[in-house]
């Protein structure tokens, strides 16, 4: 951690005490993940502050440890390449952006429930989790570093990092369409584009357009 720069270290430790606090309050009657949880517009327990609170509630310790994981072993290199204000400013839009495709899916889902009379009661569910942010900034690592190899289990030989990041978003692909679990693989992917799209901009701005090298 001694190493680690600042607006990462902030982050991981945010993340934490979130998690900690969660945790000893449930004890308590106190449900945070009630109050700071991403849910569905469309219901009462909705409130504005939930697609930025959400990014800081996980809900196990697996989530969190590898969410927090990542973003220590690639959010520490993007910072370092960008600035603190730079990468704080892309992970608070990836992850935002993760929360906003989410409520697109979940309105989705309450529009075909009107239609057919078949619920979907994930939508009264809340979403919680860094993944979107987290899948932002591996997206923003493969474009800057995308011929670095990357040993990953369970695969024997290095992967360039572009092939990884392309596995990881057709996957999640996949997974949003074909199976049905409780995890919000379109908010990943949403987390993704955003990132994509933000990249895109600032290169774009940097550059006047047209074509531009890579950061």
């Amino acid at each position: 951690m001694n190493g680690t720069p600042p607006v990462t270290k902030n982050l991981l430790i945010i993340n934490v005490l979130f998690f900690f606090a969660t945790e000893v309050l449930a004890r308590r009657g106190i449900d945070l993940t009630g109050l700071f949880g991403l849910f569905f517009f469309g219901v009462g327990d909705f409130h504005i502050w939930q697609p930025v609170t959400y990014l800081f509630m996980h809900g196990s310790f697996s989530h969190i440890f590898f969410n927090m994981f990542a973003l220590w072993m690639f959010g520490r290199i993007l910072e370092t390449v960008w600035g603190g204000r730079r990468f704080f400013i892309y992970y608070m839009v990836c992850g935002v952006g993760a929360g906003l495709i989410q409520e697109l899916v979940q309105l989705f889902s309450f529009l075909h429930a009107v239609d057919t009379g078949v619920v979907d009661y994930s939508i009264f569910a809340p979403t919680v989790g860094a993944s979107g942010a987290v899948y932002g900034i591996l997206l923003a690592f493969a474009m800057l570093f995308p011929n670095e190899k990357m040993f990953i289990f369970p695969f024997p030989m290095p992967i360039k990092a572009k092939y990884f990041v392309a596995f990881f978003f057709v996957l999640e692909l996949f997974s949003g369409i074909a199976v049905s679990d409780n995890v919000a693989h379109f908010a990943h992917l949403g987390g993704m584009i955003f990132g994509w799209l933000l990249i895109v901009y600032w290169k774009r701005k940097r550059y006047g357009g047209g074509n531009y090298p890579r950061y």
